[in-house]
């Protein structure tokens, strides 16, 4: 065997070694894990009230695409059942099917934010949210507690529903209403009631019988003046008519 023979056997013996022993691709990346919003609202809460406005206006169907097939993620702010049921002015029944749905769409922002990514947010005011437009709401981070501003709604975040990326979900306590909606006559907060005016205390029945009392002895006194005087005139006139008979 020649030289160049023996040269072209040691490169292809190396190339194979190489190749052998190269990392391998790494795998792609898990994807996340699919959240089913549906089950999510019916297990938590209850939350039912809201749930049934997200179906019937298929705002489901947007979250659950935004949850599950985009790097974004979701966060949603859900309210309570009492919330709505604590809702008197306005009521959400005159709304029109495309207000219901800008509603709902109003309670969700189309990012997943942690509890702690919320004291950044705040200083980026105001935040738009899924509506788009001027569907906007302004939040304060207080001491860890999440303060949201709609114009018409001052609520906060009550607690953490789920929290895992891509879905955030969190509980509040009032329903969000936006002014794009309900205009900007926001009504004003009631004034307090002013404390009731406290009347000065009546003189008690004791209070009337010692004012009584107190006058008797003067009373009596009085009377026991005007009867010797009229005793005293009676005998001196008695006396000066004896008098009168004897030297008669």
């Amino acid at each position: 065997m020649n030289l160049m023979a023996c040269g072209a056997l040691v490169l292809l013996f190396f190339a194979s070694a190489n190749a052998q022993i190269s990392s391998p691709t790494p795998a792609p990346a898990p994807a996340p894990d699919y959240v089913n919003l549906t089950d999510l609202l019916s297990v938590a809460g209850p939350f039912r009230t809201f749930l049934n406005y997200l179906q019937s206006t298929k705002v489901i169907e947007t979250f659950q695409n935004q949850a599950n097939n985009t790097e974004e993620g979701i966060t949603i702010f859900v309210p309570k059942d009492e919330a709505f049921s604590s809702l008197k002015k306005p009521s959400l029944s005159n709304l029109t099917q495309d207000q219901l749905k800008s509603l709902c769409l109003f309670h969700a922002l189309p990012h997943y934010y942690s509890l702690s990514d919320f004291r950044n947010l705040s200083e980026q005011n105001p935040i738009p949210t899924f509506a788009g437009g001027s569907y906007v709401v302004n939040f304060t981070d207080n001491s860890g507690t999440v303060h949201m501003d709609s114009g018409w709604t001052k609520t906060k975040v009550i607690s953490a529903v789920h929290a895992t990326d891509p879905v955030a979900i969190y509980e509040t306590d009032k329903v969000l209403l936006p002014e794009a909606i309900f205009g900007t006559d926001i009504p004003p907060t009631p004034a307090p009631s002013p404390a009731p005016e406290i009347a000065p205390a009546a003189d008690s029945p004791d209070d009337r019988g010692k004012s009584s009392d107190s006058s008797s002895p003067t009373s009596a006194t009085s009377s026991s003046h005007r009867i010797v005087f009229k005793l005293s005139h009676l005998i001196m006139s008695l006396i000066a008519g004896s008098y009168y008979i004897l030297f008669w």
